[in-house]
């Protein structure tokens, strides 16, 4: 991340139809464009136009739908610009947000036996196993390795999108670093729920089953989509993710995944969570020992 130029150019404004303005931020995604992306939906959101439907962050970009006879689509774009011009000039570099801990059970039956119907013609390596490929590309020891790499440091919610509350993951770590896997050479038709995956220089946690294309890894013990919001995490709504969360992945054994499945059904489950200040110059500046930071605000809860 210490090559990344803090300093982006102007965002690009585009229209699609009557209804949406597009605003692209970078072509490519990186940790400082998916800041400004957060930071003039923030902003937008805050200053509640009338007129605005929703806001929606992505990666490197942003895609606003308003009703062009409340809201005239100059006068949107206007103040979207006027924000992004301020945040340039005061170079806006914090995000109060919050780290959560998710515990994960990696190399799991589920996602395994889904990787056996789905391995000759669909994936790189039939005879082996998705985490096995992933260490081999990583030019890692072994799946233990890549594990580890996958849980020490912690990941940022870059977006949430796709179907609904599931979170694409961006590792906060020096480029060089950053753990990246091919997806599957042909999409799966099958994915069991909350699979932690990997595609490219992105993770996710599938939040319900369906086709995917990511390496699998292991699965998430606790749900991040809860229509019937029936536990205490998902009583304002029922996804759990937002962009600009911080995840750090907790390794549990199938004793520990099977008693949170326990708490889950008796309704007493909660995430692991604390409030933290998320520092761009300083994540850039020196990673590792940012992130030491941010994963002692939740060790000290």
């Amino acid at each position: 991340m210490t090559t990344e130029a803090a300093i982006l150019p102007g965002a690009r404004y585009t229209w699609g139809g009557d209804e949406f303005l597009f605003v692209e931020v970078s072509e490519a995604m990186s940790l400082p464009a998916n800041f400004k992306v957060m930071s003039i939906a923030g902003r937008l959101s805050d200053a509640a136009l009338p007129g605005i439907v929703d806001i929606c962050p992505a990666n490197a970009s942003l895609l606003v739908r308003f009703d062009p006879d409340v809201l005239p689509p100059e006068q949107l774009e206007t103040a979207v610009r006027d924000i992004e011009r301020d945040l340039t000039s005061h170079q806006e570099r914090a995000l109060e947000t919050r780290i959560v801990e998710v515990p994960v059970w990696y190399e799991d039956p589920f996602t395994a036996e889904v990787a056996q119907r789905f391995r000759e013609g669909f994936h790189q390596e039939p005879a082996g196993s998705d985490i096995d490929y992933a260490a081999k590309v990583n030019h890692l020891k072994d799946a233990t390795e890549f594990v580890q790499r996958h849980h020490e440091q912690p990941w940022l919610v870059s977006m949430v999108g796709f179907v609904a509350g599931l979170p694409f993951l961006f590792q906060l770590v020096d480029r060089e670093r950053q753990l990246e896997v091919p997806k599957y050479l042909s999409p799966r038709t099958d994915t069991p729920k909350l699979t932690v995956g990997h595609g490219g220089c992105f993770g996710c946690i599938y939040s319900v089953r369906g086709a995917g294309g990511y390496q699998m890894f292991g699965v998430a013990a606790a749900p991040i989509f809860d229509p019937g919001q029936a536990l205490a995490d998902f009583k304002d709504f029922m996804v759990f993710f937002r962009p600009g969360d911080i995840v750090k992945f907790k390794p549990v054994t199938e004793a520990e995944y099977n008693t949170i499945q326990a708490e889950i059904s008796a309704g007493t489950f909660r995430y692991r969570q604390a409030p933290v200040t998320f520092d761009l110059s300083r994540a850039l500046a020196d990673p590792e020992g940012y992130n030491r930071e941010l994963m002692e605000a939740l060790n000290g809860i």
